[in-house]
């Protein structure tokens, strides 16, 4: 299941990071506002507003940023409403791209994902163009370094917490799991012992595709880059497989 953490490596390998931290504030702020609207404004019965509350303190979102967040996704009197929309699109040599949003304008957004894809040679597709290509599921991100526990001890515990599998690297494992087991997967670690640094859910390519033209290889890092840096953007997803020698060649 290397696909997702593929463009996460990219990100920290090319230093493709948030500039501004408004612009992760509001990202983040989106993505508060959105569960709070779908799930109600307990975190304690709403997982997804729980995790959405874990990636603001992540970013250092002040409580009083949070707080308002939830306001305004329970509906307050701005007359703001956020909704969530997937756009389906096409980077180079066929790669599929999916882009989750969170946004109170889907003009405006659907405006600025189109332009992303076009400038980079790539082109938004229809709803259900790439979507069959992915699975989605629960990712947890384990430091190796922050636990308590030798790196044995706590692949046991993930083989009994209910996961699908896990992989190593380096210092971190990433765990998966079924959509709708992410939460009690999150749990059964945490009752172990076993903290994870962050947990999500996202969608995994069934088949990745090999990009081996360098031009091309930087055309479609330019729209997932393009893409993450939109506000109303929440996450992006594709199937491309850059090896680390083109990697090389690029940075």
């Amino acid at each position: 299941m290397s696909g997702h953490s593929k463009w996460s490596s990219i990100k920290h390998k090319k230093a493709i990071v948030d500039a501004k931290k408004g612009k992760s504030f509001t990202q983040v702020a989106n993505m508060i506002a959105l569960a709070a609207k779908q799930g109600g404004n307990d975190p304690k019965m709403n997982f997804s507003l729980r995790l959405a509350m874990d990636k603001a303190k992540t970013v250092n979102m002040p409580l009083s940023n949070i707080e308002r967040a939830i306001k305004r996704g329970m509906g307050d009197d701005s007359g703001v409403r956020i909704e969530e929309f997937i756009y389906e699109g096409y980077g180079p040599s066929g790669t599929a791209v999916l882009v989750e949003t969170a946004s109170d304008n889907k003009n405006r957004t659907v405006g600025e994902i189109r332009a992303a894809f076009t400038k980079h040679g790539g082109s938004l597709g229809n709803s259900g163009s790439v979507s069959y290509l992915f699975d989605q599921k629960g990712i947890l991100s384990i430091n190796l370094k922050s636990q308590n526990k030798n790196k044995d001890e706590i692949e046991l515990i993930i083989l009994d917490s209910g996961a699908d599998d896990f992989e190593e690297n380096e210092d971190q494992i990433t765990v998966y799991t079924k959509s709708n087991e992410l939460s009690s997967v999150k749990l059964n670690l945490e009752e172990n012992n076993v903290i994870s640094e962050n947990a999500e859910l996202s969608f995994i390519p069934k088949k990745e595709v090999a990009i081996s033209d360098k031009d091309k290889a930087e055309s479609i890092l330019k729209i997932m880059d393009t893409l993450e840096g939109l506000d109303d953007v929440v996450a992006v997803h594709s199937n491309f497989d850059i090896s680390d020698e083109i990697l090389e060649e690029i940075s």
